[in-house]
């Protein structure tokens, strides 16, 4: 029993020491420096990967890196390929190690695969309703694409084989889409992963949350209590720290004052919502991200009305910036990667000294 009582408090202890070692972090404003700047720019697509390249995915089919060292490397143009009389409006971005893809949003839908190699169409969808918002992977063999209802479900395309060929799930191995219920592709974030478990955030007049907790083979889906009932509500970007937490961000980018509604939180894998932060900025946003090893406490969003921070999971908020963007992705715990009408910037977020 000595030796149980021992091992206990020494449990205690250490359990205690960690959290104490976990400092909350205050951040009071941000450093933002232009690493590209075209009037003609417009990106809602953004990712970082090997923490040494950002890559970017524009509304005028062009794809474009940037080192972390802030040096342009390279600034693709995808509108060739056989499809001399399509500008590819591009809204998501995602890759493994040996590729990147992007895929553009609307009929005749065609998601690109391209690399050092070559570049070339993975997959090609005609539907006149063909509409896709956003794309991540599992792994290096298995990604995900989602897009607006088609025959009575959310679009759904799926990769097993690193992404050289892309198969279209079929309505009846889905949830069936509710009328009027969408996605927005407003900053590639309408998709969440950890490990095998995915959720999808759609939007609209209706707006849940799709779950698999197998890589899109199964799917369940959630009711949120998010604002919705118009075209232009609803969720615009979710994220999950861990299989548990998770937040979302939206409301109706018409009244981006508007700050009712417009925050949820789970702590159960998003089978429940809680609204939080009521009657409080910030308003409408796009974009919404977990500053990784934070213990899911710190959170980003960003929209075209400025940047916001939040040290305590999401009850409350500081503004940090009025500088508009409509997507952001972190590169560690202080420095992060945004973009949106104009421009792609490095953000340094800076603490109270």
């Amino acid at each position: 029993m000595k030796h149980i009582v021992i091992l206990v408090l020494l449990a205690v202890f250490f359990s205690c020491e960690k959290k104490q070692r976990f400092k909350i972090r205050n951040f009071s404003s941000v450093q933002i420096e232009t690493l590209l700047q075209d009037s003609l720019l417009n990106v809602r697509a953004l990712e970082v990967y090997d923490e040494s390249l950002v890559y970017f995915a524009t509304s005028t089919g062009r794809i474009g890196v940037i080192s972390t060292n802030q040096d342009v490397l390279a600034y693709k143009n995808l509108i060739q390929l056989g499809h001399d009389t399509i500008v590819p409006n591009f809204r998501c971005l995602a890759g493994n190690l040996n590729n990147g893809f992007t895929m553009s949003i609307a009929s005749p839908a065609l998601l690109f695969k391209f690399g050092e190699l070559e570049d070339e169409v993975v997959y090609k969808e005609d539907h006149p309703k063909a509409f896709y918002d956003s794309m991540d992977f599992w792994n290096e063999e298995e990604g995900i694409v989602i897009g607006d209802p088609i025959d009575g479900c959310m679009s759904i395309i799926i990769t097993r084989d690193g992404g050289d060929t892309w198969t279209k799930s079929p309505c009846a191995d889905l949830p069936k889409a509710k009328e009027g219920e969408a996605a927005f592709a407003a900053s590639d974030s309408n998709i969440a992963i950890v490990g095998n478990h995915t959720w999808v955030a759609t939007g609209g007049k209706v707006s849940r949350v799709l779950y698999s907790a197998d890589k899109g083979h199964t799917w369940e889906v959630y009711n949120t209590p998010i604002v919705q009932g118009l075209e232009t509500t609803g969720i615009y970007s979710i994220d999950f720290y861990d299989e548990l937490n998770g937040f979302a961000i939206g409301g109706d980018y018409t009244k981006p004052d508007n700050n009712i509604d417009n925050k949820i939180r789970t702590d159960d894998g998003g089978k429940t919502w809680q609204l939080v932060a009521q009657n409080k900025n910030p308003g409408y946003r796009s974009c919404v991200q977990y500053i990784p090893n934070r213990a899911g406490k710190e959170l980003v969003t960003v929209g075209f009305k400025g940047i916001d921070y939040s040290n305590d999971s999401g009850d409350t908020w500081k503004h940090l910036s009025d500088e508009g963007f409509y997507t952001i992705r972190f590169l560690n715990d202080s420095v992060a990667y945004a973009a949106g009408a104009g421009r792609v910037s490095k953000v340094l977020f800076i603490k109270y000294k």
